[in-house]
């Protein structure tokens, strides 16, 4: 299988580490995986990204399998359509480009109507959440089947006994981007100077640059910079070491077509806050955290007062959320899931 990607496979944000984690889950079920990194701006339209999609569909033999993954495809419909007739092309949605947080209301019009005829030309669509799936079966024709193949995850994992001398870490991993949020936990945070704790930001400072500045200088508006460290992208070990040493998640997303940070965080057995946005109500069960509505401040500073100050809620909610991150597939078996939906979809 030819699996098409926007860029770099080895970006750390939760679309590229799904790709790269069932790349390689696929190859050790014994399938010969091709990756194909575009070059390019996404999701388009983009003349150097359309030209590259194009080159690399015309290359390709004829009833080859293509997975290729929605940032790649959803504002490029036009290579896809000269060739989706003697290719077996299936789209890997994580969620609709229109979702992304700061997008005009004309420019999400767009990239849904590019969107949608881009699917329309897939043997197959494969999300990685049932609140995808929901989103995007009134966009395609019903003779263009859906497989929904969530994201692996860690086995529960033992963390390491908090300092109690210590204030309590919140951890917020993604990228710094407006869709994530992080300007409103700093706005949250700011309000809480009171109350002991320290946060850790992890997740790329490069995707949006406009927006790192401002969530900087909150910061040193706020007069926390000694509390907030915006640590960056992190490997897999220095990110897997502040999970394990952290007493609290939280990430205020605007919407995630999953949120794979909210899973590990789970399995960490860290208590979570999030919001009710996207596919995070269908992640985070009720018993495992507290969800506010998007863009509600003052819901989301309640809900870190209450758990900063309370170490039993923290430790009932974060033992329900391990509880629940064993029910989760882990990647082997997810892979496994991906590789029965790709045959599906492309059965003769």
């Amino acid at each position: 299988m030819h699996l098409v990607v926007p860029g770099r496979l080895d970006q750390r944000t939760g679309g590229y580490l799904y790709d790269a984690r069932m790349a390689d889950g696929l190859r050790a079920l014994g399938w010969h995986i091709v990756v194909h990194s575009l070059g390019g701006r996404f999701p388009g339209p983009d003349p150097e990204a359309e030209q590259a999609l194009s080159r690399l569909l015309a290359a390709l033999p004829d009833r080859a399998r293509v997975l290729i993954d929605g940032l790649a495809l959803g504002g490029l419909p036009d290579p896809l359509a000269a060739h989706a007739s003697r290719l077996q092309p299936i789209a890997l949605v994580h969620h609709p480009l229109r979702d992304e947080t700061g997008l005009s209301a004309a420019r999400a019009a767009a990239l849904e109507a590019l969107e949608r005829r881009a699917l329309a030309h897939c043997r197959g669509v494969i999300v990685t959440s049932p609140h995808t799936a929901r989103r995007l079966r009134d966009w395609i024709p019903d003779r263009i089947g859906i497989r929904c193949v969530l994201p692996g995850t860690a086995t529960a994992i033992t963390a390491a006994a908090p300092d109690p001398a210590a204030p309590p870490r919140i951890l917020c991993v993604g990228a710094v981007t407006p869709r994530k949020g992080q300007d409103l936990l700093v706005r949250a945070l700011a309000t809480l100077r009171s109350i002991p704790w320290h946060c850790v930001i992890a997740g790329s400072l490069a995707r949006h640059p406009n927006h790192v500045r401002q969530v900087r200088e909150q910061i040193r508006t706020a007069g926390i910079a000694d509390r907030v460290q915006l640590a960056g992208e992190c490997t897999s070990a220095r990110l897997n070491h502040l999970y394990r040493s952290s007493q609290l998640f939280a990430l205020p997303s605007w919407h995630e077509g999953y949120g794979m940070a909210f899973a590990e965080a789970m399995a960490h057995g860290l208590p979570v806050i999030g919001t009710r946005a996207g596919a995070i109500p269908d992640t985070v069960p009720r018993q495992a955290g507290i969800l506010v509505a998007p863009g509600d401040i003052e819901a989301l500073i309640q809900a870190l007062a209450r758990l900063l100050q309370d170490p039993a809620a923290r430790a009932r909610l974060g033992q329900a959320g391990r509880h629940h991150a064993r029910t989760l597939a882990d990647w082997p078996a997810a892979a496994q899931q991906l590789a029965s939906a790709v045959l599906e979809l492309t059965r003769p």
